[in-house]
C-alpha cells in the first residue's frame, strides 16, 4: 500500500510585529467610501473580539513571497533529510506572486516554484516545479496533488511550499485588512510503502463553489474616496465567507472522515486554515454536531492566529512546524496520531486531508 509521508517541515515567520494598537490611529472607511461612524480604537476592540488577533507579522520591505518561501523550503529539506536533487517535484501554493514593497503590480513570471528551485540550487531537470492558484486551501491542495501524483506512479518525492506577502496587497483603509498577514511554511512528501496502519495519507475531499460564492473574496479598488481606480486590492464579504464556510466546511471535513474509514473519536488534532478565531471555532462545533458530540474535545485545535495572523495558504504549514517542533505546550504529535487538515478560501474552494502521523 502506497503511503504519502510527511517527513520535514519548516516555516518563516517574518519579524516585522503590526499590532492592532498600530491601527488605532488608522482612516477607516466603508465600501461607499464614508467614513466609519465610530472610532478606530473602538473598530481595533471590536476586530479582536470577532476574529481573535491580537497582531500579525509583515516580512521586511527587501523580501518578498519566493524569497521567505525559499527559508521555510530549506528548512523543511533540512528538517526531512533528503537530497534536494531527489525531489521529484515542487509545487508552490500563493495567490498573488512575488509584490515588490510599494508597487501595483505583481510577478509571477517565471513562476515561484520555479524562482525557488533556482534558489535552492536544483539542478535535476527531472525535478518539475510548479504554482498552484487555488485560494488559502493552495498548500493543501498542493499536498493533495502530490499524494495523486504518488499514487499514479509519476512521482515519489515532493517539496510542497505556502508563501504569501498579503501586506503588499492590502488596503490600509478597509477594517479587513487587520486579518491578513505574510509568511511561509513547506513540508516534504515522501512515498512509502506500507500497511492500513502505517502513517500517511487517509483521504481527501476538494470542493468548488462558484456560481453565487465566486466573489466572495476578489480584487477592488481602496475604500478610501478618491483613490486610484486602477489599483485593485484584496477584498472580502467577510459574512458571506462566514456563512459560506460554517455551511459547508464541516461538512466536507466530515466526508474526508467518513472516506479514511475512521471515527470522529480517532482524531487527535485538527489543522484549520487560520482564518478567523470565531470562525474557525464554529466550524469545529459544527463538524462534531453532525456526529452528534455536543462540544469537541479541548487542545484539539492548535490556534496561531491570536499572534500570526491569517497568512493563507501559508497558515496550516507553518502552524503544523511550531507543532511537530514543540512550540505549543498543550499540542503534542505522536506516532499513530490522526491529523485532520481543512482549509477554505477564495474561489470559493474547500480542501480536507485525514491525515495518520
Amino acid at each position: 500500500m502506497i503511503r504519502s509521508v510527511i517527513t520535514g517541515s519548516g516555516c518563516y515567520i517574518p519579524p516585522f510585529v503590526q499590532t492592532n494598537q498600530d491601527f488605532a490611529q488608522h482612516e477607516f472607511f466603508t465600501a461607499d467610501g464614508l467614513p466609519l461612524p465610530v472610532e478606530p480604537s473602538e473598530v481595533v476592540n471590536k476586530f479582536k473580539k470577532i476574529t481573535g488577533i491580537e497582531e500579525r507579522r509583515y516580512t521586511t520591505d527587501n523580501l518578498n513571497a519566493s524569497n521567505i518561501g525559499y527559508e521555510a523550503a530549506l528548512k523543511a529539506i533540512e528538517d526531512s533529510g533528503v537530497d534536494p536533487e531527489t525531489l521529484d517535484q515542487l509545487i508552490v501554493a500563493h495567490n498573488f506572486g512575488n509584490v515588490i514593497k510599494d508597487t501595483i503590480q505583481t510577478a509571477a513570471v517565471p513562476s515561484l516554484a520555479s524562482q525557488l528551485k533556482h534558489a535552492l540550487g536544483i539542478r535535476n531537470p527531472a525535478c518539475i516545479a510548479y504554482d498552484i492558484l487555488f485560494g488559502c486551501p493552495g498548500w493543501l491542495q498542493g499536498l493533495i496533488q502530490a499524494d495523486s501524483f504518488f499514487k499514479s506512479g509519476m512521482a515519489s518525492k515532493a517539496l510542497i511550499v505556502g508563501t504569501e506577502t498579503l501586506s503588499r496587497v492590502l488596503d490600509m483603509y478597509d477594517r479587513d485588512s487587520m486579518i491578513f498577514s505574510d509568511g511561509a511554511g513547506a513540508v516534504v512528501l515522501e512515498k512509502k510503502e506500507g500497511d492500513k496502519n502505517s502513517a500517511g495519507i487517509l483521504a481527501f475531499t476538494v470542493q468548488t463553489h462558484s456560481v453565487e460564492e465566486v466573489d466572495y473574496i476578489n480584487m477592488g479598488t481602496s475604500f478610501f474616496p478618491g483613490s486610484n481606480p486602477r489599483i485593485r486590492y484584496l477584498k472580502m464579504k467577510g459574512r458571506k465567507v462566514y456563512e459560506y464556510a460554517l455551511k459547508h466546511v464541516p461538512e466536507a471535513m466530515k466526508a474526508c472522515i467518513d472516506k479514511s474509514s475512521i471515527t470522529i473519536g480517532d482524531i487527535s488534532k485538527i489543522f484549520i486554515h487560520q482564518a478567523n478565531e470565531k470562525m474557525d471555532d464554529a466550524i469545529i462545533k459544527k463538524l462534531y454536531s453532525l456526529y452528534g458530540i455536543e462540544n469537541p474535545p479541548k487542545h484539539i485545535t492548535p490556534m496561531s492566529i491570536s499572534w500570526l495572523g491569517n497568512s493563507s495558504v501559508a497558515t496550516i504549514p507553518t502552524l503544523l512546524d511550531l507543532v511537530r517542533k514543540h512550540q505549543f505546550a498543550e499540542h503534542v504529535l505522536s506516532a499513530g496520531d490522526i491529523i485532520l487538515f481543512a482549509s477554505v478560501g477564495a474561489g470559493m474552494n474547500i480542501n480536507a486531508v485525514c491525515y495518520r502521523y
